[in-house]
């Protein structure tokens, strides 16, 4: 595949995310599909894991910040918005919104996403929902 071919499956991966449309990402990805981080070795317990995330935040919105492709890998600088509305990571709904900016990087093999490593902030996240206080590093 051709690496604008490679950067247009990520716009169809993010298109299905937000319509939450996860059967289409069948056609997407590889039955086997590994997701590093999460340490999800199937594209059916992926497809959970999302629809977790889904039921906890559902106005979820994926926007593009910036892409990048060189071989079978396509690097994406991504915003991932929502409302926590449902059970999140054993937190119960807190009605915030939260903003958590991602890099994906997805390997692409006969014409399907076949593995991704993903780099996040997880502390901001969690101090969005009100769940973990920080104030930042100490004055001297």
């Amino acid at each position: 595949m051709t690496l604008e071919e490679n950067k247009a499956m990520i716009h169809s991966f993010i298109r299905a995310l937000n319509n939450k449309n996860l059967g289409s990402l069948d056609e997407l990805m590889a039955s086997d599909y590994v997701e590093h981080k999460l340490e999800l070795e199937s594209l059916e317990r992926w497809k959970q894991y999302v629809a977790k995330f889904l039921k906890a935040f559902p106005d979820l919105k994926v926007t593009i910040e910036d892409i990048i492709a060189e071989g079978d890998r396509v690097w994406t600088y991504v915003k991932i918005m929502g409302t926590h509305k449902g059970e999140w990571c054993g937190i119960t709904p807190t009605g915030r919104k939260v903003t958590q900016e991602c890099v994906w990087i997805d390997r692409i093999a006969d014409g399907k996403f076949v593995e991704s490593w993903s780099v996040d902030d997880n502390l901001d996240f969690f101090k969005q929902l009100g769940v973990i206080e920080y104030k930042g590093f100490p004055e001297e």
